[in-house]
């Protein structure tokens, strides 16, 4: 534990993103590499299947695992896919280790059973790097393996005096741009607040977050101003025929669209969450069950263009470098129902009532306001525990005996409904 006003310094783990400025040349064999990737990972999946089906078959026949995959790949690809030697060597490799992850990811319960990939349903992206070492920045430039440097838009944010020390680079394609995500690992110094502030922060679609001291930010919601604008486009490219060079070239606009809508998304979110964890020490915000708002067809879209899990995500991790704790109350607690003045319970408010008169002590409350200062007082309560989450605001699903708040699971992602024991 840090004294007071002493400064805390450690390494942590953190990446930039940064746009690149390819050539023609760099933009095709970047297309490539994607493919080559895209390819790899279809492949390891077709034959994991056929491997663990053997192994059912026959309990001597090993189990699949990505190890040995990528070594049958390295064996046979010279002579079966030479195209693929064109492409860094760690392409076909990165993109087996990434299958094996997924595997293990679904093993565990945190993910959905591996798919294939198609190339008009995927994400192109690709890693060419075998980790420290194999790739340089100097400058605006970029060094990859056997495609060389690439320039890019920006410098690496992070400075000489935080000695940032390069991990891993992965390129993806966005709306026609490509991009470089850097893993690096950076000192990274903060000084703890002496004096703690907690807040509290309810969550809603007409105000994306209100506080506890009255202050309220609406969100920039992004898609609602863009949603006419995105809606004579899709309509545009229905009409284009199928295979067609106007229905590509419609498919662009729609995507370089739906990046801008993200990216305001984003910027809104990165200035809302960093306010509030340079602000506070301690954060309480309610734990909402959003796929279950998400069946709302009158409030889902606006639901999905505030970005509440992404919200609870940076705020955990800028709270967690900063010293600072995110605490998630239980989903049940009833915030907006209970008198912030004299804790007494409404029998019923509905959504519609914005505003409330308690009726045992009169006091006046705005909905919003008033659920954010029950999330405040939460914190301190003896008849209520609320815990820190992880930096990546998961939950578990947990064992029913905490009412209050779930234990924190390593990583929060879609479950499966298919058995564990599957390939």
């Amino acid at each position: 534990m840090a004294l007071d006003g002493a400064m805390v310094s450690t390494r942590i783990m953190t990446v930039h993103r940064v746009a690149l400025d390819v050539n023609k040349t760099q933009d095709e064999l970047f297309s490539q590499c994607a493919g080559i990737a895209r390819f790899s990972w279809n492949w390891a999946l077709d034959r994991w299947k056929s491997q663990y089906s053997a192994h059912r078959a026959d309990n001597a026949l090993p189990k699949p695992n990505e190890a040995a995959l990528r070594r049958e790949l390295n064996a046979i690809k010279g002579t079966e896919y030479p195209w693929m030697l064109q492409a860094p060597k760690a392409v076909p490799q990165q993109a087996i280790k990434n299958l094996g992850a997924a595997f293990k990811g679904f093993f565990a319960g945190r993910a959905r059973y591996p798919n294939f990939k198609a190339k008009d349903r995927c994400r192109e992206s690709f890693r060419p790097d075998n980790g420290p070492g194999t790739f340089r920045i100097e400058g605006r430039r970029l060094k990859l393996p056997r495609i060389g440097w690439v320039r890019m838009r920006e410098d690496l944010r992070f400075g000489p005096d935080r000695e940032p020390a390069l991990k891993s680079v992965t390129i993806s394609r966005e709306a026609g741009r490509w991009f470089a995500a850097i893993a690096v690992e950076i000192n990274h110094s903060f000084t703890p607040r002496p004096d703690e502030e907690v807040l509290g922060v309810d969550l809603g679609v007409t105000d994306l977050a209100t506080l506890s001291d009255g202050r309220k930010f609406a969100g920039p919601k992004s898609l609602g101003r863009n949603l006419k604008r995105l809606a004579r486009l899709q309509r545009s490219h229905a009409r284009k025929a199928k295979g067609g060079k106007n229905r590509a070239r419609s498919r662009a606009k729609i995507a370089k669209l739906h990046a801008r809508i993200r990216n305001i998304r984003q910027d809104g979110l990165h200035k809302l969450t960093t306010g509030l964890a340079r602000k506070a020490s301690a954060v309480v915000i309610e734990d909402l069950n959003v796929r279950g708002m998400m069946a709302n067809r009158h409030l889902s879209r606006a639901i999905s263009d505030m970005g509440f899990y992404e919200f609870r995500r940076q705020l955990s991790y800028k709270l967690e470098r900063l010293g600072g704790a995110l605490m998630v109350a239980d989903r049940f607690y009833a915030s907006s129902k209970i008198c912030s003045a004299c804790n007494t319970k409404a029998e019923t408010l509905p959504l519609s009532v914005r505003s409330w008169t308690c009726a045992n002590c009169g006091a006046q409350h705005d909905r919003d306001v008033n659920a954010a200062i029950n999330l405040k007082n939460l914190a301190g309560s003896e008849d209520f525990a609320v815990r820190p989450v992880t930096a990546c605001g998961a939950e578990g699903s947990g064992d029913g005996n905490d009412p209050v708040t779930k234990p924190a699971a390593s990583k929060q992602e879609l479950g499966s409904d298919q058995k564990r024991s599957s390939p």
